[in-house]
């Protein structure tokens, strides 16, 4: 069973509005594993990428703070204030210290490619970045840092790895960054999945698969840093430019259903059967599945409130909600081979 961490991290997630096109992810129900990155893949690769000097004018609109200034991941303070702040018309040019210009990252390094240019210009992960800054990052792996050599005026970090399976050296963002960085990392994997013949291999990644222990890491990333007002509203705005989407800002719990060995293991991938009817609901919720094995309800902030045995391993199910308080629930839904699945109910 899940951690009760990773439950409400995915009902949060799911509070935030989202305005992803009616039917985008069609095709997408009950598939885990390779199975749903394929199909994740086929829906995504339909995108129509700006020229890369034309991303610096799709910036404004995908990278603008409530200020009007540049939003720099590598400068930012949130809640504080940052060191310093961009113009969109700061762009390098050349510098020699933090706060000069800003130019663009590419979060999956450019070099990981060998260079074929088919992700170079791609907004989802290329993001407006302070110039030096970016150039100390320059094509190392994220991690986290054990000993610093070098440290921004924000906190971010260079140095040696302090993560399991990897001793070099990585560039470590801040906390309030790191899902974000995650969730732009597993896109670009499954959005070139099966493109990348001509890629090269990094400390993080071999072609466009990322290695088990950044996939292990990026994943607790994007627990501990769900998805942001900041990300979607990103993603709307690059979807207006550039017609397609990042699906783990839009279903958080695509990432552990693709990675997570808890929903794939192997290639041996299985499916969660799981109806919920009438939704909305007013007195009463049918669930019927298989090989179910508990039910847990949750409210809108997270909060256990209904908890349901199942004895019986195809069954039907009457759930009375008569005495909800109207809103937004969440049903988690464990089955006997291991298999979660997330309902969001509406109760009148």
């Amino acid at each position: 069973m899940k951690k009760l961490s990773v439950i409400l991290f995915f009902l949060i997630s799911a509070l935030i509005v989202k305005s992803q096109p009616q039917g985008y992810y069609n095709g997408t129900e009950n598939l885990t594993g390779n199975s749903l990155k394929s199909a994740l893949h086929n829906i995504i690769k339909n995108d129509n990428h700006s020229s890369y000097s034309g991303m610096l004018t799709a910036y404004q609109q995908t990278d603008a703070k409530p200020n009007g200034k540049v939003w720099d991941i590598y400068s930012d303070v949130p809640n504080g204030t940052p060191p310093y702040q961009y113009n969109f018309s700061d762009n390098c040019g050349n510098y020699s210290g933090e706060g000069d210009c800003y130019n663009r990252e590419h979060l999956w390094a450019q070099s990981w490619t060998n260079n074929d240019g088919t992700h170079k210009t791609d907004l989802n992960h290329v993001l407006p970045t302070d110039g030096f800054v970016n150039g100390k990052r320059s094509n190392y792996a994220f991690g986290e840092v054990r000993n610093a050599t070098w440290t921004s005026r924000n906190g971010s970090k260079l140095g040696s790895s302090a993560v399991n399976g990897f001793n070099g050296t990585v560039f470590e963002p801040i906390d309030e960054y790191k899902g974000d960085i995650a969730r732009a990392l597993m896109y670009v994997s499954v959005r070139y999945y099966t493109e990348d013949s001509s890629w090269d291999n990094s400390d993080m990644t071999t072609k466009s698969v990322i290695k088990d222990w950044a996939m292990t890491m990026l994943l607790r990333w994007h627990e501990e840093d769900p998805v942001s007002q900041k990300e979607i509203n990103r993603n709307n705005a690059v979807y207006n430019i550039q017609h397609n989407r990042n699906p783990f800002i839009d279903y958080p719990e695509f990432a552990n259903k693709i990675w997570d060995s808890h929903w794939s293991i192997g290639e041996n991938e299985y499916t969660v059967l799981v109806n919920v009817w009438p939704n909305p609901a007013t007195s009463t919720i049918n669930i019927k599945g298989e090989n179910l094995e508990a039910v847990y309800m949750y409210n809108a902030v997270g909060q256990l409130v209904l908890t349901i045995d199942v004895s019986d391993s195809d069954v039907q199910s009457t759930i009375d909600v008569s005495g909800f308080n109207s809103g937004i629930y969440f049903m988690n839904v464990i089955t006997r081979n291991g298999g979660s699945a997330l309902k969001k109910v509406v109760v009148q």
